[in-house]
Formats: structure tokens, C-alpha cells, sequence
């Protein structure tokens, strides 16, 4: 808590923090309202489709997300590949039970990563390459879909007033633990408060790529011109970085809200979650004084006008208030294990600023002492 004669001192730091904060309450409530929607009922997709699932020790997770695509209503022309990236827990074999003989599915053997190329967007490389679809669709092997939700999201792609080159429904994120009600949320958030999505869309610029790689279309045609996977082949936000190559391309890109087609469960443990954000969040602001800057700003806009509010500042009030209105927006892409949104989380959207602070602070470590790591490869 902040002692009376250093609130005065701050005075202008909190009434500045605040009216950031309500600007990007205002920003989020609109950026909800105004978000790509997938329809009910979409048309049936007459173009061929691929489906791409990259999995590396997936056993214990896969099986649900297979049989969903198996599932998907609307696709008259669909193929299936998962890619099996080095798995030594049997993930193929739970791919092909789950699939049950579907003839639209194949299980692909991947190759390790040569120097310099990660994982994942040397696996989506191979996958990209061994399929034969018009628009590809690359789905993470714990993102569940709902029976129509391929079909609706390409109606978005191809929307006949917007079409889009790459577009990225946002899934509902189920939270486990305290850690991950406090942290996933924030997934959401960053963008709904911090970016004019109408505006970002029409923009070419690559600062304004918003991506999402759980699930992801993308037009075979615009990712050739972008230089395939390869073109992020060491990047650690590949989803982000594909979407500013396709923007420099000259493609388009987007995000849709796909809280109603597509579930993920990233992480089932707060371990799990601290060990997925050591090893990328590190990559989100560019160097160590991004970082800083970053990290110094959260702490102005929604750590500082609630520590004064503790004291009876009617400023810091204000601004905590606009904090949690501007969470709030983000609970439609958020559930519990058990269902439920976390709209009452937002209360302690301050906590979870420090919370994200922290694990910044630990995958800088990681970068800079070179000890980050990932199923079993260095990064």
C-alpha cells in the first residue's frame, strides 16, 4: 500500500495510469462488439481442405482433438495429416485409433529440426508441404472443435466484403488452477485493450498482425508468396510471425472470435503454464528493454491506480475499476475444467498483471543464461 505522502507525490502517475486504463476498457468493450463472428449454418465447403495436427508426445491429449476433425460437418473435399514430430509416447498409435479408419486421415513421420529451426514451424513446414488443400488449416493437438467448425471459419476467410488471406478464430482457453485463471485471460486481453481490430485489419503494417497458431487458416496460395513456414522457421511466436510474413506478401490478415467452434486446454498445471510462458513470453516485446518498458507501463496503467485506491484515492479507484472493465470482455474466451466463465476473475486483474510480470522476468532469465528448453529441445 502506498503511503499517503508518496500517493501525493504520484498523484499525476495515477491519474495518468487511469485514463489508459479506461481508454482500453473503452477499446476492448468495442474491439468485442465489432470481432468476426463464424456463422450458424455455414455453406458447405466445395474447395479441397487440409487439416494439419503437428504432435510431439501427445498421447495423453490427442485423442479428443482427432476425433472432433474426424467429426467436421460442411468440408465436401478434406484431408487430414497429422504429423507425429519425434514422439516417444505412442502418439501415433493413439492418432489412428482415435480416427477409427477414417480413409481421410494419414499419420506423417516428421524429421528432426536441422540448426537454427524450432520445432514447430519446421513440423507445419512438412505438413504444409504434404498437403494438397486450397486453404490449410492448422489445428493444435489440444484445441477441441465443434462438428461445423472448419466450415465456418473458412466462411470468414472467404468472406465475400472482407476476404482475408490468413484469419485465426481465438479459442475459449480452459484455465486450470489459480495461476492459470489469473494468466490465460490475459491471451485475450492484450489485444482486445491495446489494438483497434478494424483498424488493424485493414492495415498492412506487421506491427498490427494479431495471431493465434491453436488454430489457424491460412489461403495455400498467400503462404507460398510468404515464403511458407520457412520464412519463421526460428521464430518462437511462429502463429505471429506468419501472419506479418503474409502481411509483408501483401496479404491480409485477421482474428475472429472462436470462443463458440474451438476449445484448448494448454496447460493442466500451473507448472505446465509457467514452464509454456518461460519459453516464448521472453520473444513478446523484442529485447530486455522492451521488456522493461513494457513491463514498467503495466505497472502504471493497472498496478499503480490500485494501490492508491487502497489509501482512498479516488483517481486510483477509478482507474482499478477501469481495469477490471476492461478484463472483463476477455471471459467469453475463458472456462474453468468444469465450465464457467472467469468474468469474477477480472477483480484481481491487478495481481495478474504482477503475475505476467513475473514469468517475463523468469523466460528473460532463461533467455539470456540459454537454459530454455521445450519437449526436450533447446530453444
Amino acid at each position: 500500500m502506498l503511503p499517503r505522502r508518496s500517493l501525493r507525490a504520484v498523484r499525476p502517475l495515477v491519474a495518468a495510469g487511469s485514463a489508459l486504463a479506461a481508454a482500453g476498457a473503452v477499446q476492448a468493450w468495442v474491439n468485442r462488439a465489432g470481432l468476426r463472428r463464424p456463422p450458424a449454418g455455414p455453406p458447405t465447403v466445395t474447395v479441397p481442405v487440409s487439416v494439419l495436427v503437428p504432435a510431439r508426445d501427445e498421447a495423453h491429449r490427442i485423442a479428443p482433438t482427432v476425433r472432433a476433425l474426424t467429426g467436421q460437418h460442411g468440408l465436401a473435399d478434406a484431408e487430414i495429416l497429422v504429423l507425429d514430430d519425434g514422439s516417444t509416447d505412442g502418439t501415433a498409435a493413439v492418432v489412428r485409433t482415435a480416427a477409427g479408419g477414417d480413409p481421410r486421415l494419414r499419420v506423417l513421420t516428421g524429421t528432426p529440426p536441422p540448426p537454427g529451426v524450432l520445432g514447430k514451424p519446421h513440423a507445419c513446414a512438412a505438413l504444409a508441404a504434404a498437403a494438397r488443400g486450397e486453404i490449410l488449416v492448422f489445428v493444435d493437438a489440444d484445441v477441441v472443435l465443434v462438428p461445423d467448425a472448419v466450415a465456418a471459419a473458412v466462411a470468414l476467410l472467404r468472406d465475400r466484403d472482407r476476404p482475408l488471406d490468413l484469419l485465426c478464430p481465438w479459442p475459449r482457453q480452459v484455465a486450470s488452477g489459480p495461476l492459470g485463471r489469473l494468466v490465460q485471460p490475459l491471451l485475450a486481453w492484450s489485444w482486445l485493450t491495446t489494438l483497434p481490430l478494424s483498424v488493424a485489419e485493414r492495415s498492412g503494417r506487421a506491427s498490427m498482425a494479431v495471431a493465434n497458431g491453436q488454430f489457424l487458416l491460412v489461403e495455400a496460395a498467400a503462404l507460398a508468396r510468404a515464403g511458407g513456414w520457412g520464412a519463421v522457421s526460428g521464430a518462437v511466436l511462429d502463429d505471429i510471425g506468419l501472419a506479418r510474413a503474409v502481411r509483408a506478401a501483401g496479404g491480409r490478415t485477421g482474428i475472429a472470435d472462436g470462443s463458440q467452434v474451438a476449445t484448448c486446454r494448454m496447460y493442466a498445471t500451473g507448472t505446465e503454464l509457467r514452464a509454456g510462458y518461460r519459453k516464448s513470453l521472453w520473444a513478446a516485446f523484442g529485447s530486455p528493454a522492451g521488456a522493461v518498458a513494457v513491463g514498467a507501463g503495466l505497472v502504471l496503467v493497472y498496478v499503480l491506480p490500485a494501490l492508491a485506491a487502497l489509501t482512498g484515492s479516488r483517481a486510483g479507484l477509478l482507474g482499478y475499476a477501469a481495469a477490471v472493465a476492461g478484463r472483463v470482455p476477455a471471459a467469453r474466451w475463458i472456462t474453468g475444467p468444469s465450465g464457467g466463465g472467469g468474468a469474477v476473475d477480472a477483480l484481481a486483474h491487478p495481481v495478474s498483471v504482477l503475475a505476467l510480470l513475473g514469468l517475463l522476468a523468469s523466460s528473460w532469465a532463461g533467455r539470456l543464461r540459454g537454459t530454455l528448453s521445450w519437449k526436450g529441445r533447446a530453444l
